[in-house]
């Protein structure tokens, strides 16, 4: 089977860096102060829908410099490298061993995520992967159709594991199926919505999955 990841929020906990960093970048644009759970809201989403979604009132020129400050503010934050989810390791490696394909689908950019992958030695466990700013962002399939074509896999063959709605709604929508997670941005209640074949509280808790064990 191809599992397919998202990174932030799933694989690596950086909710709380992604929520301040956009905090402060909006404090450097002069836009409205935002909530927290605001911020939390469009994680998974790509750069400029994200700050779309977060100010919809503003002006082009707002936008593209809300998106340069946040990643000003995100490079600067990198002296600290963000913490994977206990378990992540051994449970991909597990997951390899037992012959299933893995793969990422997520709302970073490809730089950010390659960034990732280096600083945790991941790269080499994923066959394939799609970023927000090489394809359409979620909750558009598209990266999840991408994927399947260049690994060769059906989506009946694969699962999307995510913690918000973007995520489980881009699987959704092309017949695939979904696990949730409930530690991330999005609480259990609106996973639910999406009907995910299971939510899980803990990474190793996928290799509970019947079809993964």
């Amino acid at each position: 089977m191809l599992v397919i990841f998202d990174w932030d929020g799933t694989i690596c906990n950086s909710e709380a860096r992604i929520v301040d960093c956009m905090l402060r970048a909006a404090d450097r644009a002069g836009l409205p102060v935002l909530a927290p759970e605001a911020v939390s809201n469009i994680i998974g989403l790509g750069l400029p829908e994200a700050v779309s979604t977060l100010f919809p009132e503003a002006v082009s020129e707002e936008r593209l410099a809300m998106r340069q400050y946040y990643s000003e503010e995100w490079m600067e934050a990198r002296v600290n490298p963000l913490p994977l989810f206990d378990g992540v390791l051994e449970a991909l490696d597990h997951l390899l061993c037992a012959g299933h394909q893995l793969a990422v689908a997520t709302g970073k950019s490809r730089r950010g995520l390659d960034r990732e992958l280096e600083e945790h030695g991941l790269g080499h466990l994923f066959t394939a992967s799609r970023c927000a700013d090489e394809t359409a962002s979620k909750p558009s399939p598209l990266m999840l159709n991408e994927l399947l074509l260049e690994v060769g896999s059906a989506a009946e063959q694969a699962v999307m594991v995510g913690d918000t709605v973007y995520d489980l709604e881009m699987a959704a929508a092309i017949g695939m199926s979904s696990i949730g997670v409930s530690y991330g941005a999005h609480c259990p209640s609106r996973l639910k919505a999406c009907r995910p074949v299971v939510i899980i509280d803990q990474f190793p808790e996928l290799l509970s999955w019947p079809p993964l064990v």
